[in-house]
């Protein structure tokens, strides 16, 4: 009984940073990029929507149809190609009514659930787990063609992260990063040309600073302009004069930064790392080996999306348009979140 009071704890604490975070994310998006009001409202609404609703389906019937739900997690992924709609060159969206909708972020849970239940199924034998990497190369080039380097890579990570958690012996874990390292290389042959150029510039963005090392001089002139205590919301110069681009996706934490200053970013840093905290909580206590495996790749992707989304805004790593979850504007990325988290509050014990 006391470990049950403990667990409604850690949920308790994971949805007030998830609430704060939501409701500091609607002030600065609505002073950076007022436009995607009241529309982001709907996003809002289906994200709860979407929460309630995995909250109550049980984690043993989802893991039992995983296999159903990475099929139409592929047929997801095909919509785009097929009937997606195009910007800038990218097909990863399709528009239903009003709304647009990524499936990449929206199949990901369901994904994970798939390699969770089947690393953990059975005991993994080296054709098991080439098997294993051809189900995730499935759907890691269908993301990768749409192009979305970002989620592809996220995607691979989660795997990863399935991976070390389930029962396998270590030489197959080994075996295993040594297979991607070896095909990391080739990758660079499937990136589109403006990829390729983000990560050269990201080695020294005065290569092309009017080009593509502009977003990273800018994201970080942002970050300094901010000092203690922000500009103030309405007042960042970067921000509400457009020479930060994308600055309510990929570059939100410099939007942050810029008109909350260092408390801001802090306050965003400190909520993102107690949820983070509580998450290793619900890994411990999961109720069998298939949700131990499947709540850690839902850490893995997170803590990697968050640490690659502040890292590119402060020029440590190459820009990669990843968001930061929770805060940045983006209602599939949103809802994604969101339902990786009630299904990871259902794998408790």
């Amino acid at each position: 009984m006391r470990k049950k009071s403990s667990l409604i704890s850690i949920e308790s604490v994971i949805l007030f940073c998830l609430v704060l975070l939501s409701i500091i994310s609607t002030f600065v998006l609505r002073s950076i990029e007022p436009a995607l009001y009241p529309q982001y409202f709907i996003y809002l609404i289906l994200a709860i929507l979407t929460f309630v609703i995995f909250l109550k389906i049980d984690f043993e019937i989802l893991e039992a149809f995983s296999p159903h739900l990475y099929l139409i997690s592929l047929f997801a992924l095909l919509l785009p190609l097929l009937i997606g709609q195009v910007t800038r060159g990218s097909v990863r969206w399709i528009q239903i009514g009003s709304i647009t909708l990524q499936p990449s972020e929206l199949v990901r849970p369901f994904l994970l659930l798939f390699f969770a239940r089947y690393l953990t199924s059975k005991e993994i034998s080296l054709i098991h787990l080439a098997k294993v990497f051809i189900f995730l190369f499935i759907p890691f080039l269908l993301i990768l063609i749409q192009p979305s380097l970002g989620v592809a890579i996220l995607t691979a990570l989660g795997f990863l992260g399935v991976l070390i958690a389930s029962e396998i012996n270590k030489k197959y874990i080994f075996s295993s990063i040594l297979i991607l390292l070896a095909i990391m290389p080739l990758v660079w042959f499937i990136l589109a040309p403006y990829q390729r150029q983000r990560i050269l510039t990201f080695i020294d963005p005065a290569l092309d600073p009017q080009g593509s090392g502009y977003n990273s001089i800018q994201s970080m002139i942002s970050i300094g302009s901010g000092k203690l205590f922000g500009r103030g919301l309405g007042r960042g110069v970067q921000t509400q004069l457009d020479f930060l681009p994308e600055k309510h996706t990929d570059f939100i934490f410099a939007a942050i930064s810029e008109e909350l200053g260092f408390v801001g970013s802090v306050l965003v840093s400190t909520l993102l790392f107690i949820f983070f905290i509580c998450l290793t909580v619900l890994i411990e206590n999961a109720r069998n080996n298939t949700a131990r495996a499947y709540v850690s790749g839902v850490f893995v992707i997170l803590l990697a999306e968050t640490l690659v989304h502040i890292g590119m805004n402060v020029g440590l790593l190459p820009i990669t348009g990843v968001p930061l979850p929770i805060v940045s504007a983006g209602g599939s990325a949103l809802i994604g979140t969101v339902m990786s988290v009630a299904i990871s509050f259902n794998a408790k014990k």
